[in-house]
């Protein structure tokens, strides 16, 4: 049994042999197999244990510094200069460039915002922060090489790519800088790594899942039971104001409209969606128990925080319908739930706020509640069925 000797020198006695004792950092704990490092020093000798603890403990110190410091960002790392000299490209750098694209498209959502911030420091930690026509098909080809070597999706790479192009195009454009773009056309070979597809939620297992929220009752669960019987997507529903559901209607339904603390994904996203089934069951019980805000636990009327929404809901759905699912698997399912009963594609469209090809879709007003909800409750069991009035 190890018994404590001197804590202030982290040395413990066995036997009579002097152990050295230190608890691993809880910030460096992913480098090693235990919570804490112990070495035998093989000696009797109290002051030999003194001297070689205080040596161990010393170079445990600059070793964990330099695990700490290879984690943090690289100090002014935008004053540096490729090969240490001035780079002779006169556009501006990536850095440079993310604040005028953030300063043109005007665009506050913190969601936006920091998306863009994030994957300039990804490229500047890579390949370093160049002129924007200096970084070549090679660089964009390697940057590819590590984002992958991260262990990151193939849609999340398609999304970095996608938005340091965007990036660079627009000032590439707005400052009538001439040259190519070498993110434009990044090859991604979609047998290297699959995206992982998000299953529906569709059959028994939607039915369990909406037993289960009916059963558990509570706030998160009310958010899924909306979800499951609306196609909404979750930033939409947890954004919701109480005006946006109206229940004292002929006809239930939400007002999916943009707010201060939420923004809609596209223009087609604005829409009105009846409420049916247990969705509308979950509807009454934020009514009953709120007063402005819907999921006031994840929206406070200044931010809307659906990826803690998302997080909590997808731990609690695997335990209940298997760990393949996740929340938005309500959104996929509703879709096949509605071809299922050959429901037309523009008035699924319309229901889930998917953008509609063909400029005919754009004349008229479109698709009354009345014709959603018949649609709709073609797909929901004739018990839970809310027919208009």
């Amino acid at each position: 049994m190890l018994t404590y000797k001197n804590s202030s020198s982290h040395l413990r006695i066995r036997q009579g042999i002097y152990h050295f004792v230190r608890r691993v950092p809880s910030d460096l704990q992913q480098y090693y197999k235990s919570d804490r490092v112990c070495l035998s020093l093989k000696t009797r000798s109290h002051n030999h244990a003194l001297r070689t603890a205080s040596s161990i403990k010393q170079r445990l110190d600059d070793y964990w510094l330099g695990l700490r410091l290879k984690e943090m960002d690289i100090p002014a790392l935008h004053l540096l200069v490729e090969d240490g000299k001035e780079n002779e490209h006169s556009s501006p750098t990536i850095l440079e460039a993310a604040d005028i694209y953030l300063r043109i498209k005007r665009n506050s959502n913190p969601t936006f915002v920091r998306a863009v911030k994030r994957n300039t420091k990804y490229l500047i930690k890579a390949l370093g922060n160049k002129p924007i026509t200096a970084y070549s098909s090679a660089d964009a080809a390697s940057f590819r090489d590590k984002l992958f070597k991260k262990n990151l999706s193939l849609g999340s790479v398609k999304r970095i790519l996608g938005s340091l192009r965007s990036i660079i195009n627009l000032v590439m454009r707005e400052m009538g800088i001439e040259g190519s773009n070498a993110f434009a056309n990044v090859y991604l070979h979609q047998g290297e790594q699959e995206e992982n597809k998000r299953l529906p939620i569709l059959d028994t297992s939607l039915i369990n899942l909406q037993d289960a929220c009916v059963e558990k009752n509570d706030q998160l669960r009310w958010l899924i039971a909306l979800l499951s019987d609306t196609g909404m997507r979750l930033a939409e529903a947890v954004g919701l104001h109480l005006d946006d559901i109206q229940l004292d209607t002929d006809i239930p339904h939400l007002v999916i409209q943009p707010h201060p603390w939420r923004r809609l994904k596209t223009k087609s996203s604005k829409r009105t969606v009846p409420l049916v089934g247990v969705s509308l069951w979950a509807a009454q019980q934020v009514v009953k128990h709120h007063t402005e805000f819907a999921f006031p636990k994840y929206c406070d009327g200044t931010n809307t925080n659906s990826n803690s929404a998302s997080a909590a809901l997808n731990k609690w759905i695997k335990t209940v319908i298997g760990k393949e699912y996740v929340i938005h698997g309500l959104r996929h399912g509703l879709r096949d739930r509605l071809r299922s009963v050959e429901c037309p594609s523009d008035i699924i469209d319309a229901i889930g706020g998917w953008t509609t090809e063909g400029v005919g879709q754009t004349y008229g007003k479109g698709y009354t509640l009345e014709v959603l909800t018949r649609w709709l409750n073609r797909i929901t069991p004739e018990e839970l069925c809310a027919p208009p009035r």
